[in-house]
């Protein structure tokens, strides 16, 4: 963003400046319903490494990637360190993870690679206990694990670590579904490798390992608060939060993507929620999903509870 009167003609001296245009000295201002309206200050957040670091500030960002680069290049680290970031605590707290909002007063902690570990799994049953997310910017890491499940009867897994290979076969750059697809299709009693990177703790943090509950508005910002909306193509914008309403029904189809997927995404939550709330049915919902989220291949029945979930909820007088 340029600067007013840093590139191009100067003012006149001793011409008052208006949005960057110099006016002639005696000329008298235009009325204040004529004068074109001034641009938004510029956008600055401030950030600090989760383990500990000086305090940056960074601007000028689109999406999750452009952020983790922003981030970097404060820390002077590369942006492949980062393995996700939170906000307002430098915790590994899966409900303040940073999605595709962001507000405006919210400060960013970035978490960033510490040691590689593997561990050996035997899946004697179907479900592993993993609910799987990933950071927008090529890793998948774990969001919860379920009390009682094959994963958490491994002390050495935890919330926030990132999987890195499945039997030395890497899965970096892979999207949270397919992370979680390759490790339903993993067959029974056939022991498996995880090669898992947790993210690098502050001295107040070691010995930590978070089993994060449910939690209404998880990921989510306050509502009714003005954020930042990063998008994956075309710029951010700002936006209000959303509506208490919304907070639910977004919370509700994430719950549905945990339950069928194994993933938890509240971004795409709110994406499928934004979708629902435009489709008079399930059949052009799902024609509208598979338009734009095909790769997903989510199965009927899904579709048809998203639908009920956010334009037939209950409690509904209707």
């Amino acid at each position: 963003m340029q600067r007013a009167g840093r590139h191009g003609r100067q003012p006149p001296e001793g011409g008052p400046m208006e949005n960057g245009v110099g006016q002639e000295p005696g000329t008298p201002e235009p009325p204040a319903a004529l004068r074109a309206p001034r641009a938004r200050p510029r956008l600055v957040f401030h950030t600090q490494l989760a383990h500990g670091s000086p305090t940056g500030r960074i601007e000028g960002f689109t999406n999750v990637k452009e952020l983790y680069a922003k981030i970097a290049e404060v820390f002077n680290i590369s942006p492949t360190e980062i393995l996700f970031c939170t906000l307002n605590t430098h915790k590994v707290d899966m409900q303040k993870l940073l999605g595709g909002q962001i507000g405006l007063e919210d400060f960013i902690f970035a978490h960033v690679r510490g040691e590689t570990k593997e561990v050996e799994v035997t899946k004697t049953e179907d479900a592993l206990g993993l609910t799987i997310t990933d950071n927008g910017a090529g890793y998948a890491f774990i969001k919860r694990i379920k009390e009682g499940s094959i994963i958490n009867r491994l002390q050495t897994v935890c919330v926030g670590d990132s999987i890195e290979a499945i039997n030395d076969h890497t899965i970096v750059g892979c999207r949270h579904y397919e992370v979680a697809r390759m490790l339903r299709e993993l067959p029974r009693a056939q022991p498996f490798t995880l090669r898992l990177v947790q993210p690098k703790k502050a001295f107040d943090m070691i010995g930590q390992r978070t089993r994060t509950g449910k939690s209404p508005g998880e990921g989510r910002v306050a509502s009714g608060k003005e954020t930042l909306r990063l998008r994956t193509q075309g710029p951010a914008v700002l936006e209000e939060g959303p509506s208490p309403s919304e907070e639910e029904a977004a919370r509700q189809v994430d719950d549905l993507l945990e339950s069928y997927m194994g993933i938890r995404d509240s971004e795409l939550a709110s994406t499928m929620v934004e979708a629902a709330k435009g489709s008079p049915s399930v059949a052009q919902l799902a024609q509208g999903l598979d338009s734009v989220l095909g790769e997903f291949a989510f199965p009927q029945e899904f579709v048809a509870e998203v639908w009920a979930a956010v334009c037939h909820p209950k409690g509904d007088k209707e």
